[in-house]
């Protein structure tokens, strides 16, 4: 967006307009999160295990074909008090059948996307908090996060404004149950 000399920016139009603007240096990951900018660094062997399994279990379990990406960028609604979010999830899931990533731009809308996965890295509080209410925002129907502190995996559910009404937390080493339309249970045993 570039604003003629007369006109004027707001603050959110500002802050979006620089970050859409931001080059991360390679491997890193730029999101605006509530109206911070927030870069993370390249994830570790550990973190991409967890992801590797998940997916891999989706792939052989789910009632429907499933289409991912590990690095799509969400343009998710915004809050009362928050610029327009653009978040990239650690992994998306959505039916194969819709055909959501093929023709996507670089940040696309949420509508179809069936799951977002995350696992904890170097800033925890915002997987736990603040992407937990922009993807209850966006209307994602199921968020799941696997925390490496806690050694817990929790799927939320039933998104409702800035929040999920439900959610239900595991230890590593038991299953956790991923309804429709994936309707399988996620075995996390190799998670220990």
């Amino acid at each position: 967006m570039t604003a003629m000399a007369h006109e004027s920016l707001t603050q959110e139009e500002v802050l979006l307009e620089g970050f859409l603007a931001l080059d991360a240096p390679e491997g890193f990951r730029a999101e605006l999160i509530e109206g911070e900018i927030v870069v993370t660094p390249p994830p570790d062997g550990e973190h991409e295990k967890y992801i590797s399994r998940i997916v891999r279990q989706v792939i052989k379990h789910a009632r429907i074909e499933m289409d991912f990406s590990g690095n799509k960028g969400l343009k998710l609604r915004s809050g009362e008090a928050c610029p327009k979010n653009h978040v990239v999830p650690d992994v998306t899931l959505a039916p194969l059948e819709l055909d959501l990533f093929g023709s996507a731009d670089s940040w696309m809308p949420c509508d179809g996307v069936a799951l977002v996965l995350e696992v904890t890295s170097t800033k925890p509080k915002a997987d736990r908090e603040a992407k937990r209410r922009c993807y209850s925002r966006g209307g994602i129907p199921l968020y799941l996060l696997v925390d490496r502190e806690t050694s817990s995996v929790t799927l939320f559910s039933d998104p409702e404004k800035d929040d999920y009404r439900e959610h239900c937390t595991r230890p590593f080493g038991k299953p956790i149950t991923l309804p429709d339309p994936f309707s399988f249970d996620l075995e996390t045993a190799d998670f220990l």
